[in-house]
C-alpha cells in the first residue's frame, strides 16, 4: 500500500447497506452499491477501471478516494490431501491464518475473526500466542475475497468455496459487529451469495452475544463445549467461569426458538484430549447433558503443537467415545483430521503478532460482559 493509501476508504469494509449510504452521502443513486458489490466480491476486482457500468467520472472519484485492499498473502501451503492454508499479512504487520478444506463436492473455508484470542483455552494453540486485535470487515471477509480469486480465477466458473466456518484465530462474538457485517457479505447475493445453511459461527459460548446474534442474523451456530461438566470446563475454557454450562446451553437453545432455523440442531465440538474428557464416564455424562437440546455432536481428535500439556485420544478410545453417544441416541460425527502436515488442523492456527499483551486486558472486558 503506497502512503498515500493510507488515508483511503477500503471499499471492503461496507456490507451494501453501508455502501449503500456511503454512495447516497456521495449524491449518487443507491443502485451503485449493488454495482460496486458484485464487483469486489462477484467479480473480484482491485482496481476501479474494471468497474465498466460506471461511469469514467465515478470511477475517477472512488479511485481518488478509496481503495479496494484484502490481507496480504505471505505463504500458500498446500497439504497433501488438498487442504490450502494461507499466511495473510496485515497491513500493522499482524499475521492471521486462513484455511480452506475441499472435501468431494463441498470446500469449506475456516476464517479467522481476530488477531490471536484472549479466552486461554489451554488446548488451542491460537489461544498460547496471546491476543493482539479485532479483525476489521475488510480483513475478515479479505480472507474470503482472497481465497475466491486464488482458488476460482474465473469468476463465471463453478464455485470452489460452498461453504465458510467462523472457526479460525479468535472468538467471532467477541468482535461481534465486525462478524456480522463480513457474514451479511457471505450471504448477500450481490456478493458471494451463500446460503444460510453453509455459513456457521462457533462460539465458546459469550451467551448475551449469542442472544445478539438471534436478533441480527440467521445462520448455523457451533458451540465449542469440549467438557461435560462446569468444573472440567472450567480449566480447558476459562470463559466457562464467567458463562457456565448451563447458561451457555439454555443460550442456544433459545437461539433454536427465537430464530427461523436453518438447521433444527446446533453442533456440539467436542475435542478429545487423552485422559482428560475422552473416558466412558465422561460420554455418558455428555449424553446426558445435551439430552434436551437438539444438536449433533462433532468429535474432534487433538492436533498436537509445541509444548502443549496434552495428548490424542487413541483411535479406539475415540470409537468408544463416540459409540456410547451414538447408543444413547446422540447424533454423532469424528472430524476427519485435514492439513495436519502443514499445521492447518482444528486448533493448530497460530499466526504472527506484533502485540500480545492485550489479553489481560480483553478478558478483564469480557468478565465485565463487554463486547467490542
Amino acid at each position: 500500500m503506497n502512503a498515500s493509501d493510507n488515508n483511503k476508504i477500503n471499499l471492503l469494509d461496507f456490507s451494501l447497506d453501508k455502501l449503500t449510504d456511503f454512495f447516497q452521502q456521495r449524491s449518487e443513486k443507491p443502485f451503485r452499491a449493488k454495482q460496486v458489490i458484485k464487483w469486489l466480491h462477484q467479480m473480484n476486482v482491485d482496481n476501479f477501471d474494471a468497474m465498466s457500468n460506471l461511469s469514467k467520472a465515478l470511477r475517477e472519484s472512488l479511485a481518488a478516494d478509496c481503495i479496494i485492499k484484502a490481507p496480504e498473502i505471505i505463504t500458500d501451503q498446500a497439504s497433501q490431501d488438498g487442504t490450502h492454508k494461507w499466511l495473510l499479512r496485515l497491513d500493522d504487520g499482524n499475521c492471521i491464518e486462513t484455511v480452506f478444506i475441499p472435501e468431494g463436492d463441498r470446500g469449506t473455508l475456516c476464517v479467522s475473526s481476530q488477531v490471536g484470542c484472549a479466552l486461554d483455552c489451554t488446548f488451542c494453540s491460537t489461544a498460547r500466542q496471546g491476543f493482539s486485535r479485532n479483525l476489521t470487515v475488510a480483513e475478515i471477509i479479505g480472507q474470503l475475497w482472497i481465497a475466491k480469486r486464488t482458488l476460482q480465477p474465473d469468476p463465471k466458473a463453478s464455485r470452489v468455496i460452498t461453504n465458510v466456518v467462523m472457526m479460525g484465530m479468535g472468538e467471532p462474538m467477541l468482535n461481534f459487529e465486525n462478524v456480522i457485517d463480513a457474514m451479511q457479505l457471505m450471504l448477500d447475493d450481490n456478493a458471494y451469495g451463500l446460503s444460510k445453511r453453509r455459513v456457521t459461527l462457533s462460539t465458546s459460548g459469550v451467551v448475551p452475544a449469542i442472544d445478539k446474534l438471534a436478533e441480527r442474523l440467521n445462520v448455523a451456530l457451533a458451540l465449542s463445549l469440549h467438557a461435560p461438566n462446569d468444573a472440567l470446563r472450567d480449566k480447558l475454557v476459562p470463559l466457562n467461569k464467567k458463562y457456565p454450562i448451563k447458561e451457555v446451553l439454555a443460550a442456544c437453545q433459545r437461539y433454536l426458538d427465537n430464530v427461523d432455523s436453518v438447521r433444527e440442531k446446533i453442533t456440539i465440538e467436542y475435542v478429545l484430549l487423552a485422559g482428560v474428557n475422552d473416558s466412558d464416564a465422561h460420554a455418558h455424562e455428555l449424553a446426558d447433558l445435551l439430552k434436551n437440546l437438539p444438536c449433533k455432536i462433532n468429535l474432534i481428535p487433538f492436533n498436537p503443537f509445541p509444548k502443549t500439556q496434552y495428548q490424542t485420544s487413541s483411535n479406539n478410545r475415540i470409537h468408544r467415545f463416540k459409540d456410547i453417544l451414538v447408543q444413547r441416541g446422540c447424533v454423532t460425527t469424528r472430524r476427519k483430521t485435514r492439513g495436519e502436515d502443514i499445521d492447518a488442523a482444528c486448533g493448530q492456527l497460530a499466526g504472527k503478532f506484533k502485540d500480545r499483551s492485550r489479553r489481560k486486558i480483553h478478558f478483564a472486558r469480557i468478565e465485565q460482559g463487554e463486547q467490542q
